[in-house]
């Protein structure tokens, strides 16, 4: 397959493109828009659902692969399982309303799926002490899966930001392989990263569609269970992940540990994150999302790298990655009320 394999992402491209123009044209024409209120970070009706041309672009280029033997049956069946069962649910979600309690359990779902056709939670190094969590490792690789995917729900609330961390982390882990000589491992990051590329060309700010929660849960669940694989290849590539996805990650954390202290209702909508903020002080999603990429390039890329090639200690390179993130969480007072800032 490695043969033509560009002629296979060029395809994958065009077929993500295409699909996000149809399901334009669709929202479009079915009223099916974004509307501005008092949480939005946006100003105009925008269409909504485009994520779902990266959802199908996906999934049928994951059938390629496997049909290929590019990639176990199992960690198609992993992927693809439960990948759909999140798109679906944010699907339905987007075209109208599902209680949070059915949507929590219906991603814990997917991800106990995930982890079962992948042999369970892989084994987790800190400070050199290698750990096999056994059966608890369900309990917590769950927990992780879902927490995932609510975090790209979460921060996927300004144009492209979403779509570019995803390209940036599935690009950085194909190099994280590459460290490890394992660069076969790294086919369904790449298909990923060329799906979300397809769709960025709409979805890069100024918007002409929204990712919506079909998309951005899809991705959050998929990147997860990518980190989880890549440490069953090498424990230091799941740090290496965590690194990748380091913007995501301290930004939703650190405002969700702030809003519970305060006593907030946290499964209300808010738009209190570090990056929302940041948009409405610059007065442009642009600027925020092209900060984002910078970050990740300039950053976390080279760290993760770094951490992976010369085998340094994956947590204490995770805090040196996230120190300068969470000041600028605190900078941009993620977490606060919005009428303080």
């Amino acid at each position: 397959m490695q043969s033509y394999f560009w002629l296979y992402g060029v395809v994958v491209f065009f077929t993500s493109f295409l699909l996000t123009a149809l399901l334009r044209k669709y929202a479009l024409s079915r009223s099916i828009l974004d509307v501005p209120n008092s949480r939005s970070s946006h100003k105009v009706p925008t269409p909504r659902g485009g994520g779902v041309a990266i959802v199908l672009t996906f999934l049928l280029a994951l059938c390629a692969l496997w049909l290929n033997a590019a990639i176990s049956a199992d960690f198609a069946i992993s992927l693809a399982g439960a990948g759909a069962v999140v798109a679906i649910i944010g699907f339905l979600d987007d075209h109208g309303h599902i209680a949070a309690r059915w949507r929590l359990l219906g991603h814990f779902f997917a991800a106990f799926w995930a982890l079962w056709w992948m042999g369970g939670m892989p084994s987790v190094t800190i400070f050199n002490v290698t750990l096999s969590l056994g059966v608890l490792g369900y309990v917590f690789g769950a927990l992780y899966l879902v927490w995932m995917l609510n975090l790209f729900n979460f921060m996927d609330g300004i144009d492209g930001i979403a779509s570019i961390q995803a390209l940036c982390t599935c690009i950085g882990g194909l190099l994280l392989y590459l460290c490890v000589d394992a660069s076969a491992s790294g086919l369904p990051s790449i298909v990923l990263a060329i799906a979300v590329a397809g769709f960025l060309v709409w979805n890069f700010p100024p918007a002409r569609i929204f990712m919506g929660d079909a998309g951005s849960g899809f991705l959050g669940i998929t990147l997860g269970i990518l980190s989880l694989q890549a440490a069953w290849i090498s424990p230091a590539l799941f740090w290496g992940w965590l690194i990748l996805m380091g913007v995501f990650i301290v930004d939703a954390t650190f405002t969700l540990i702030r809003r519970l202290a305060r006593g907030d209702k946290v499964y209300e909508a808010h738009r209190s994150h570090a990056y929302q903020f940041a948009s409405r002080h610059y007065n442009s999603h642009r600027c925020v999302t092209l900060a984002v990429l910078a970050i990740n390039v300039l950053w976390l890329m080279p760290l993760a790298g770094i951490s992976v090639f010369y085998h340094l200690d994956g947590l204490s390179m995770t805090v040196l990655a996230y120190l300068p993130l969470i000041f600028i969480a605190f900078k941009f007072r993620a977490g606060e009320l919005e009428k303080q800032s």
